[in-house]
């Protein structure tokens, strides 16, 4: 299903709009599915005042993070005796196995969080992770870190960058994606300082001159008078 489809379905009826983020779980399950675009899509008719931006990213980050669990419990749970039977090529899918256990080992934490930022990858990874018995602990961490940042980079994109952000997911690639979120999370963060800066500056100017210390010459006379 395209980002297309996905646009005149809930163009016609905003009150679906939520389903979209919901797509995410499928996707992170293991069934290949438009995530990356449901969310962007449905943070767009936030933006156009149709959904609730905090409603939308709760859903599509929770959706991430639930459908990866479910993705690990099942890879871990079945995954690696259907890679071991007995059948054509069990040797070469020993070996994978193998290999995929020592890679998890040493750099499992990074394959769990940016592999939510592939597409390809975001399909098998939490698959992968649980076939290869990642440490449970391990994997809810960064699983939790990646479909957070993810979440709330692609979401605020849609959001703040509207249709454009849509086209950038769709035409140009999640490269382009990722850059203009994190252009406008610097943008309102330079906003803020700048905000900030402002707020602690005026009570300085407002206040009147000399407030506080003694007026000139008090000093000097004090010690005179002593």
């Amino acid at each position: 299903m395209s980002a297309v489809t996905l646009a005149a379905i809930f163009g016609i009826s905003s009150s679906l709009g939520y389903a979209l983020p919901a797509i995410i779980g499928l996707e992170s399950m293991g069934v290949p599915s438009p995530g990356e675009t449901a969310l962007v899509l449905a943070a767009v008719l936030a933006s156009q005042g149709k959904l609730d931006i905090v409603l939308v990213l709760v859903i599509g980050i929770s959706s991430a993070i639930i459908g990866d669990n479910i993705g690990y419990w099942l890879g871990r749970s079945v995954g690696r005796e259907v890679l071991t039977a007995p059948g054509p090529l069990q040797h070469h899918r020993v070996s994978a196995i193998r290999a995929g256990d020592r890679f998890y080992e040493k750099h499992g934490d990074k394959a769990v969080f940016f592999g939510r930022w592939v597409a390809l990858v975001r399909v098998a990874a939490a698959w992968l992770a649980g076939i290869n018995h990642m440490p449970v602990r391990t994997f809810f961490v960064w699983n939790a870190l990646g479909g957070i940042s993810w979440g709330l980079t692609f979401g605020l994109a849609g959001y703040f960058g509207g249709h454009a952000a849509a086209h950038v997911i769709t035409q140009i690639g999640v490269g382009a994606a990722i850059a203009l979120a994190v252009a406008v999370v610097v943008a309102l963060i330079v906003v803020r300082v700048r905000r900030r800066r402002q707020g602690a500056e005026r009570p300085a100017e407002g206040a009147p001159s000399g407030v506080g210390a003694p007026p000139p010459g008090a000093t000097e006379d004090r010690a005179q008078r002593s």
